[in-house]
């Protein structure tokens, strides 16, 4: 539902209302998510804007895991304080499983239209927004029913145990590792890529490697107590050891985002954590403006109302001639096909900034 709330409030030690910095954040990650799920053209997307093929860690790559440890450092903010409180717990359960089935849901739905409505288009269980819900339902449960040193031995135990079952299940390399063969077996033709060859799928929202998504959301829960308990020496410590025992482990477990690899969870978690101080040091503490805010205060407006439009486009015929009205026949000629695609995305982002600037002014919030 769409409902009004107050305007963020500046810093205060110890608080634990929303902070502008983590909404500004939160709304700069939501933006680049934007920026590189909507090029022009899929065959000439911008080189900084690709993922890596397999292996590897590109910035791009940061993008999903900076939402999902933010996901989790808002749990930290908004739930785990009235956890705190008596008589709760059962309350904010039940709240917290349903928004994270509407999430789903939600995730649910956009693939549903997108098969009916693209063309060429099969239909997929697992998605972006799956994911989000899955995670946002088990770090929530954390934060309301267990003890941060339980949550740090979770992030340990699932860190760990998902590099032996990756192990056990042998090769890393696409269509035979683990992860896509449980995909496989668990989705059957209803994942997000399909290898013509074997017939093997692989999904990289799939089922198994959200076990370790949810360790970069337990990783943000973490921060995120810190944060509000104004422990920045911890969180600095935490996020530069993070990253570095993250770099050292990617030598055994390589950087992996499709497999989301034990070593890639804790060296984007500890970037995410980095990113966290350096945007509360600047906006909460030293007065910057909360760039991104619009797009963070309305998260899953700009997220899921974007899916849609990128579906829509396509679907009703109108794509390929806006892009090349648009964009492509005039850039293409000045600067090539991938500066064109690099400038509908850019144009993307800024109509939907225009709808959530529209939509903030008007103080209507999107609320699953």
């Amino acid at each position: 539902m769409f409902i009004a709330t107050p305007r963020h409030a500046t810093y205060r030690p110890s608080m634990t209302r929303r902070l502008a910095s983590v909404d500004a954040l939160r709304g700069c990650t939501v933006a680049a998510m934007l920026l590189v799920n909507d090029p022009g053209d899929w065959g000439h997307v911008y080189a900084p804007l690709e993922h890596s093929a397999w292996h590897g860690c590109t910035p791009t790559d940061l993008v999903f895991p900076f939402f999902l440890f933010l996901v989790g450092l808002s749990c930290a903010l908004g739930i785990e304080p009235r956890a705190a409180q008596v008589g709760q717990r059962a309350a904010l359960t039940r709240a917290a499983l349903l928004r994270a089935l509407r999430i789903v849901a939600l995730g649910l739905a956009i693939n549903v239209l997108a098969w009916l409505i693209m063309p060429g288009v099969h239909l997929r269980a697992p998605g972006v927004l799956q994911r989000i819900g899955l995670c946002f339902a088990a770090t929530a449960l954390f934060a309301i029913h267990t003890r941060p040193r339980t949550q740090w031995a979770a992030i340990v135990a699932i860190l760990l145990g998902y590099w032996g079952l990756l192990a056990l299940g042998g090769s890393l390399e696409p269509w035979v590792n683990l992860a896509s063969r449980s995909d496989s077996a668990i989705f059957g033709p209803l994942v997000y890529q399909i290898d013509p060859l074997s017939g093997r799928g692989h999904d990289p929202e799939g089922l198994l490697a959200t076990l370790p998504s949810l360790a970069t959301c337990l990783l943000g829960l973490c921060a995120g107590r810190w944060l509000r308990e104004d422990k920045l020496k911890p969180l600095l410590t935490g996020a530069m050891a993070a990253i570095a025992l993250g770099a050292v482990w990617s030598l055994a477990l390589p950087l992996n985002k499709n497999l989301w690899t034990s070593s890639f969870a804790l060296w984007c978690g500890g970037w995410a954590a980095l990113a966290t101080l350096l945007f509360h040091w600047l906006i909460d503490r030293r007065g910057w403006p909360a760039v991104g805010r619009r797009f963070g205060v309305n998260a899953i407006a700009a997220y899921a109302g974007s899916e849609l439009m990128q579906i829509l486009l396509p679907g009703l015929g109108w794509q390929e001639a806006l892009y090349q009205r648009g964009f492509a026949g005039w850039i293409t000629p000045l600067a090539g096909p991938h500066i064109a695609s690099l400038a509908f995305a850019v144009a993307f982002v800024a109509l939907w900034w225009l709808i959530v600037y529209a939509m903030d002014k008007r103080r209507w919030y999107l609320k699953l």
